[in-house]
């Protein structure tokens, strides 16, 4: 039995294509290309406009596939979140957009699995240090704030304590 080939690629969401980087990587495999670029189109859908890291699993002998998504970076969620078009260039200065709790906490449920974190509150905290960096406020205000009174305890019944 011949060994599973995986192949990690970072797709547009729901845009995949037979074209590069999938098509020249799978081609070789004797996969059929079009039913893998479907797969990621449907499993990558809920995230257009996003880069997405895509891991294909290829049985080269049965011609069998399986995709993994990942999620995509938590500046990219916090980018598509916020409707802005990039972070700011001078972040300590420029503020760039802004967000409810309620939408960091969704990003932070969204990317909680792939952080080191034990529990949903770590989470926020870290996807409000991204904050931080992309110049993007939380509640009208800077992201620090919000985490010192996460620290108090004033968000608990919102995290539920998770």
């Amino acid at each position: 039995m011949s060994e599973e080939k995986r192949i990690s690629v970072l797709v547009d969401g729901g845009e995949a294509s037979a074209g590069p980087p999938l098509g020249p990587m799978l081609g070789p495999m004797g996969v059929n290309i079009g039913a893998v670029v479907n797969k990621i189109n449907e499993l990558t859908k809920e995230y257009k406009g996003l880069k997405i890291p895509v891991t294909v699993i290829v049985n080269p002998e049965t011609k069998e596939f399986k995709v993994e998504v990942g999620t995509p970076p938590t500046s990219a969620l916090l980018v598509k979140e916020a409707d802005i078009e990039k972070g700011s260039s001078n972040p300590r200065e420029e503020k760039v957009g802004n967000l409810t709790i309620q939408q960091v906490i969704k990003i932070a449920k969204l990317k909680k699995d792939s952080m080191n974190t034990k529990d949903l509150k770590a989470a926020v905290k870290q996807v409000l240090g991204t904050c931080v960096s992309l110049g993007v406020t939380v509640e009208g205000e800077d992201p620090r704030k919000v985490t010192e009174r996460i620290n108090r305890g004033e968000y608990d019944e919102i995290l539920g304590g998770e």
